[in-house]
């Protein structure tokens, strides 16, 4: 069948602008559904509409021995009046004869396929296993496994399912004093917009009533969260009155669960499973059975009026646009629940909610002055939607699993806020598991994600009480819990617990944060003490990203001559230079190599035309390893120019740091003096690097200039005035801050000077750099490394800012490589052999970088030893895998193993009065899953 559909998408293609013209099926999905959509989804949406009609179809045939495109017609459930409509014209005689080969091609498949084998485990629903899930994700795979991760589409394990779908049942029940939960059948009275205007034309409005539990999953799939609220209110209705069963659905059930669904596969599953689960509840249909409310849309998209004007299958995507439509505009939706997607690049950009997100961009009313943040991930973006819709109601549960990034990180401060605001109780149950973060159980053990996915995973259930209530609403009680372990015991936590049990640590509200996780605060008061380096050091920015390192960068300058030389050949055409290069490697939507802002052809041609060797720079790549790079703006995606002009050929020294942290053991900052690329300190998941120079240069772009009409020719130093004077004064350093010293900065003495001779700015940054290489800070403030730019504690006294700084500039000068700082390396390089990487390894004080030739003497304290995301001893032998080491590169390396060696015991020299005890947190079982208690001692 994915083979068929695919032909049938590719006949889609070929036919479009036949199938554009207005009224036909194309331009009524495209002006009434998915206003957005390209050609490529309108072909995706026309073959997965044939090919799950088709298999709808089939379902339901009780003649297995013959089956057609008319039968298809006749069999496809009523339940779904948009594939019946769109069968009408695919069983007709109108239909191209090279469409109806595939169609028929396709129903000889379902026609030769053993329908009862695979229908032998669909109905069960008391199972744990969704065969629907299994059957969709296979046929994804098969068809397009691509459009999955775009969309950030992944199901959900019925666990977590089921606890959700519980956890709102019991808000019903105990919060609302529906005693039925979500079988709940009673009715208000709303004003409902009919689609018609009056005679002043005004829309016309009507008093209507309708159920008071309007359920809604705005991002449906295969109606896996949905067909357990039908399980649940089966269960509860048939052990009352199971005769009335059937009236039941028609009446109170169907009329008020609804699904929004934009992949055409899952819509159709979700239509076939729904469907079904009735069916093996005992549902008899009646004559005229209401539709199912599982509908086509993009729920990220506006609710507007729609005016019914079009006919045949047109109406019906009319009928399918304005029922979506008036269940986002005027349906008072009580309880949202689901798996939105997940999708930090997010494809859904309307303007509509774009604004809603921008309700997050504020704390305690005031905007958070962020430009770049994670605000746009699809997750973040249907909880915005679904907080929406129940602020509009005035009352309900939101019921979500997403991705767990918005309970801690600063960026997601306003989004907690806003939260906070809307609901009066939130319980978080975080599930971790997140491979990205190298998350670990507190006791040490595995800790497992309950989806096959990288990102760690919460679940929220948010109750919004409603109140008449004029005056300014409290702020929501949060609830937290941590769940920890294997994946089998998460999940049984989750099949027995409940929300107030697996989330029973209430939190307090702490501005400016407002964390959703549980913190030491009377650590984190003596911290936020301190300064920000980021507030310290304003003028920062994060590292260079060229998108083609394999292209720009190379180990040595004439490596990376050779390959621009042979990149601009002109007796070369492109498709070789492509091939050379960026082999067959293609998103689909480009040529492999081109991307949205850069063309092969076009780089070729302008390099042809230029003296690029000039443009050939050193580049802090990664800890202690200096590579090259054709460092200019149509060549580097992401060059940060204005920014690396302080760097570039120019005297300067600066931190490189991470603004946030994942995993244990705090290592994010190193130093550079020269431009760095965006991984230099890591290469992790949100530990971008950040370079925050100690000296500015005259740049005419700069606003300072810009705005003052001449260009200051000063070098000026990247301290706060008011935070610089602030340290200056506790570490004692007399009189007034100088101006910088141009001459001495330009002939790199501010370098060469030596304790005390050194400049006041120097000193002040090897304070800062001792600091953050202190283990009783890095341990102490563990927690609050992870979610922000570091805060540094202002001197204690003189005494304890010389020694600091002391220890400070030792290091500094350690890992710039100075000779000085370094001294004798005692780790001779022997054996035989031609020096070529192989595999290295470390094995009793040896690091063998083949089968025959070993570093000697090599402390395991220096081959383990971390920076930010990296062993340096260990990645800079296996970024050379297969080349042959020469006499530099083995000077170098031991320069490395020494470097680090030292840098473990000048650490642990480092002595910081912080005020506390490190942070040790308590634990306890529940459910042979690990929950976390916090429970710091002082």
């Amino acid at each position: 069948p994915a083979q068929s559909q695919g032909r049938v998408q590719t006949w889609v293609n070929s036919r479009w602008k036949l199938l554009a013209f207005p009224g036909h099926f194309s331009a009524a999905i495209n002006t009434k559904l998915i206003h957005d959509i390209t050609v490529e989804d309108f072909a995706d949406i026309y073959a997965e509409t044939i090919a799950y009609g088709l298999f709808a179809a089939r379902l339901h045939d009780g003649t297995p021995d013959t089956f057609t495109r008319g039968e298809a017609l006749d069999l496809l459930p009523k339940s779904n009046p948009f594939l019946r409509e769109l069968f009408i014209y695919i069983a007709g005689p109108n239909l191209d004869e090279r469409l109806r080969r595939v169609i028929d091609e396709l129903c000889n498949v379902f026609c030769a396929t053993d329908m009862g084998q695979v229908l032998r485990h669909f109905g069960k629903v008391t199972a744990r296993q969704d065969p629907f899930l299994h059957f969709y994700e296979v046929f994804l795979a098969e068809y397009n496994p691509a459009k999955r991760k775009a969309r950030g589409v992944w199901y959900t394990p019925e666990p977590v399912v089921n606890f959700i779908v519980r956890a709102v049942d019991e808000v019903l029940k105990t919060e609302f004093g529906l005693a039925d939960g979500l079988a709940d059948t009673s009715r208000i009275t709303i004003d409902w917009d009919t689609g018609q205007n009056d005679k002043s034309g005004k829309p016309a409005t009507i008093k209507k009533q309708v159920h008071r539990v309007q359920v809604l999953d705005p991002a449906t799939g295969t109606g896996t969260f949905l067909a357990e609220v039908v399980k649940l209110v089966a269960e509860r209705v048939k052990g009352i009155a199971p005769g009335q069963w059937s009236s039941y659905v028609e009446q109170d059930l169907i009329p008020r669960i609804h699904g929004f669904e934009l992949l055409m596969a899952s819509y159709a599953m979700c239509h076939m499973k729904l469907d079904m689960i009735l069916t093996g509840l005992g549902y008899k249909p009646s004559a005229q059975p209401p539709r199912l409310g599982v509908y086509l849309t993009n729920s990220l998209e506006e609710g507007e009026r729609v005016e019914q004007t079009l006919f045949g299958l047109s109406r019906a995507i009319a009928e399918e646009a304005k029922a979506a439509s008036d269940i986002k505009r005027q349906t008072p939706i009580m309880c949202v629940i689901g798996n939105p997607p997940y999708s930090g690049i997010s494809q859904n950009n309307g303007k509509w909610i774009i604004g809603k997100i921008e309700d997050y961009k504020y704390v305690d009313g005031v905007h958070f002055g962020e430009r770049k943040h994670w605000l746009q991930d699809d997750y973040v973006k249907f909880i915005r939607l679904a907080e929406h819709m129940i602020e509009q109601n005035g009352e309900g549960v939101l019921g979500f699993i997403t991705n767990h990034g918005y309970l801690n990180n600063p960026t997601f401060r306003g989004m907690r806020w806003h939260l906070m605001q809307t609901f009066d109780r939130i319980y978080v149950v975080d599930l971790h598991g997140s491979a990205k973060k190298h998350e670990g159980s507190p006791d040490g053990a595995a800790d497992k994600n309950v989806f096959d996915i990288m990102q760690g995973v919460a679940i929220i259930i948010a109750v919004k009480k409603r109140t008449d209530c004029k005056k300014g609403k409290a702020l929501a009680d949060v609830r937290h819990g941590d769940l920890w372990g294997s994946r089998e015991a998460k999940n049984e936590a989750l099949w027995a617990g409940t929300a107030p049990v697996l989330s029973a640590i209430s939190l307090p509200h702490k501005a400016p944060q407002y964390p959703f996780v549980p913190r030491d605060f009377d650590a984190e008061a003596i911290y936020l003490k301190g300064f920000s380096v980021a507030d310290a050091m304003p003028v920062n920015a994060t590292g260079i990203v060229t998108a083609r390192d394999g292209l720009v960068v190379g180990f040595r300058r004439p490596e990376v001559a050779e390959r621009i030389a042979s990149f601009t050949d002109p007796s070369r055409p492109d498709s070789e230079v492509r091939a050379q290069f960026f082999g067959s490697r293609s998103d689909g939507k480009y040529l492999p190599g081109d991307t949205r802002g850069w063309k092969l052809s076009i780089a070729r041609k302008a390099l042809q035309s230029t003296d690029w060797q000039s443009d050939i720079q050193n580049i802090a790549y990664r800890p202690f390893d200096t590579r090259s790079i054709l460092y200019r703006p149509d060549m580097v995606d992401w060059g940060r120019t204005e920014f690396m002009k302080n760097f570039l050929a120019r005297p300067n020294v600066g931190l490189a740091i991470c603004r946030q942290g994942v995993g244990e053991g705090w290592a994010n900052v190193f130093i550079a003096d020269l431009i760095g690329d965006d991984s230099y300190v890591s290469n992790r998941s949100k530990e971008r690097g950040y370079f925050c120079p100690l000296y500015i240069y005259p740049n005419p772009n700069d606003p300072i200039y810009t705005d003052t009409g001449h260009l200051d020719e000063r070098i000026r130093l990247n301290f706060d005035p008011k935070i610089y004077a602030q340290i200056r004064k506790a570490a004692g350093l007399s009189g007034a801050p100088a101006a910088v010293d141009g001459g001495a900065v330009e002939t790199q003495a501010f370098r060469r000077a030596t304790g005390n001779a050194r400049p006041d700015e120097v000193k002040v940054l090897d304070y800062v750099y001792g600091v953050l290489h202190c283990p009783a800070y890095r341990e102490t403030y563990a927690e609050f490394l992870k979610i922000d730019f570091p805060r540094i504690p202002f001197p204690s006294s003189p005494e304890v800012f010389a020694a600091v700084s002391g220890r400070g500039e030792a290091l500094r000068r350690l890992h710039l490589m100075e000779d000085s700082a370094i001294g004798d390396v005692p780790y001779s390089f022997q054996g035989d052999g031609q020096s070529v990487i192989d595999k290295p390894r470390f094995e009793s004080g040896c690091v063998w970088i083949n089968a025959s030739q070993y570093f000697a003497n090599v402390p395991v304290q220096a081959w383990d030893f971390p920076i930010g995301g990296y062993q340096p001893a260990q990645k800079w032998l296996k970024d050379r895998k297969g080349r042959a080491l020469v006499w530099d590169d083995i000077r170098h390396y031991q320069k490395i193993i020494k470097i680090l060696a030292e840098t473990d015991r000048i650490m642990r020299e480092i002595e910081l009065p912080l005020g506390r005890k490190p942070i040790n947190g308590n634990f306890r079982i529940c459910s042979a899953a690990r929950v976390r208690t916090f429970d710091s001692e002082p």
